[in-house]
């Protein structure tokens, strides 16, 4: 098994990884490194962390099946106003990924265990958003606001593109 790190470029980093308990972690400390670089608040970088690791986990759960062969790959792209991160998976299926959770009846049985990772996701991020790509797989966007924070290291302030191939 071998998980790849690759610096796309000043703003965009990506994390390649096998559907491996435990490798998610891999992915939630990059990001958060690359976070703080981006100068991300420190509670901010902790709510990234989870949802990270939450995406990883669902993406080699859900999607690649639990298939140790079937790579994970996320990539965190650090913008001027949003930190972004896309956790794709290699599953042909469409999960079903209910619109709403009712957190209540979760707690009371009333409903099947499960979803409270997507649940958590949404309520750690600024946006999140599920695709199918045309390739097979599925992918995760998470978006966290940058507002009012500093960046402590330079970076090349004229970086347009995302880190899956186009402007945003």
């Amino acid at each position: 098994m071998k998980e790849k790190i690759t610096i796309l470029d000043k703003r965009t980093i990506e994390v390649n990884l096998p559907s491996v308990d435990g490798y998610e972690r891999i992915a939630m400390e990059s990001s958060a490194s690359f976070a703080k670089i981006g100068g991300l608040a420190r509670d901010r970088i902790e709510d990234l962390k989870t949802a990270v690791s939450e995406a990883c986990l669902n993406a080699m759960e859900h999607g690649n099946k639990g298939l140790p062969e079937a790579r994970v790959v996320v990539n965190m792209h650090l913008g001027h106003k949003n930190f972004r991160v896309w956790v794709k998976d290699e599953g042909n299926e469409i999960p079903h990924i209910p619109s709403t959770i009712d957190i209540r009846r979760k707690v009371e049985r009333l409903e099947p265990p499960g979803g409270l990772g997507l649940y958590l996701i949404q309520q750690l991020v600024d946006r999140v958003d599920f695709s199918e790509e045309a390739d097979g797989g599925h992918v995760i966007e998470m978006v966290l606001k940058m507002d009012n924070q500093t960046t402590p290291y330079p970076l090349d302030e004229n970086q347009t593109q995302t880190a899956m191939g186009g402007a945003r």
